[in-house]
């Protein structure tokens, strides 16, 4: 008896062990795509801002449009200041959302500011001023949606907003519109009140665009349910990473007539691929399920602007 319990305790190490490789292989796979698509969305970016807007006198809002109209003003490369002004926010942002997103959205930024360097080079597409606005917004924001969605970020603002949010009486969102209204002002002494008319529409088109790439990504808030065998754990991850307040739900299988828990939990759209990340390292064959949410009320959490 104690030789077979030996050889079942060795291949159950090994079952382990083979287990644990095969999802360390799958992480490093994800791991390289979701990179690579970030470049793919930063170079996208790119190609709106250089050869759409900015030949145009045309900003975006946030982070890129403060930098866009630095460069104008000072002559510094965009590149240069998008990544100067960005820092501090993903830094300040760093305990929330961790370091895999500080580390993909400095990665995403330099791969902006090359790529922006790089495409300087080439003559603009179109010297139509509306055209520009229509493409540039639909580009940028399939761009910044695809870098979002890929746990990155190009533009810092909405993680300040994240911050400043809980502790003054504004929703992300209302901390974001009052950013963008007093670049989209700046830019009218700078550019021209036509200009800053031209990237208010820019901004707006591209905000939808990244709604759709995204998949209504730009909602602020999330809820998510998850149905796993080891909800406690995940639960316990998803407080200790995302310090988020999960509600444990009890249901029953169908067809099984077996009780289960099923969390439940809010987040924020930029919170979304870490959720996914924690639920998998702790139950790659969990179910579960993130919807959209219109507005949130009670406890800490801050509301959408209504």
């Amino acid at each position: 008896m104690g030789s077979l319990k030996n050889v079942i305790s060795i291949q159950c190490q090994k079952d382990v062990l083979y287990n644990e490789w095969n999802k360390k292989k799958e992480s490093l796979a994800h791991l390289i795509r979701r990179y690579f698509m970030l470049v793919v969305g930063a170079a996208i970016a790119a190609v709106a801002l250089d050869l759409f807007l900015v030949p145009n006198a045309i900003i975006d809002g946030g982070v890129i449009g403060i930098s866009l109209l630095l460069n104008y003003l000072t002559g510094v490369s965009f590149g240069i200041l998008v990544l100067i002004i960005n820092i501090p926010f993903l830094l300040s942002g760093y305990h929330r959302l961790g370091k895999g997103f500080l580390i993909a959205s400095l990665f995403s930024i330099v791969v902006l500011a090359i790529a922006e360097g790089f495409l300087h080079h080439f003559q603009p597409i179109t010297d139509e001023p509306l055209l520009a606005t229509v493409f540039g917004g639909l580009i940028l924001g399939a761009g910044v949606g695809i870098v979002i969605r890929n746990a990155g970020a190009l533009d810092g603002t909405e993680i300040l907003g994240i911050i400043i949010s809980k502790s003054f009486p504004f929703s992300v969102g209302e901390f974001v519109m009052f950013i963008n209204i007093f670049i989209f002002v700046w830019a009218g002494f700078i550019l021209g009140w036509e200009q800053a008319m031209l990237s208010i529409l820019t901004y707006y088109i591209a905000s939808k665009t990244i709604d759709i790439v995204g998949q209504g990504i730009l909602n602020e808030t999330k809820a998510a349910l998850i149905v796993s065998d080891v909800s406690g754990e995940i639960a316990n991850q998803i407080e200790k990473s995302l310090k988020r307040k999960v509600t444990k739900l009890y249901g029953q299988h169908n067809h099984q007539e077996t009780d289960t828990q099923v969390l439940y939990v809010i987040i924020t759209r930029l919170e979304v691929a870490k959720l996914k990340q924690i639920v998998f390292d702790s139950d790659s064959r969990a179910f579960t399920t993130i919807m959209d949410t219109q507005e949130v009320h009670g406890g800490r959490f801050k509301t959408t602007a209504h």
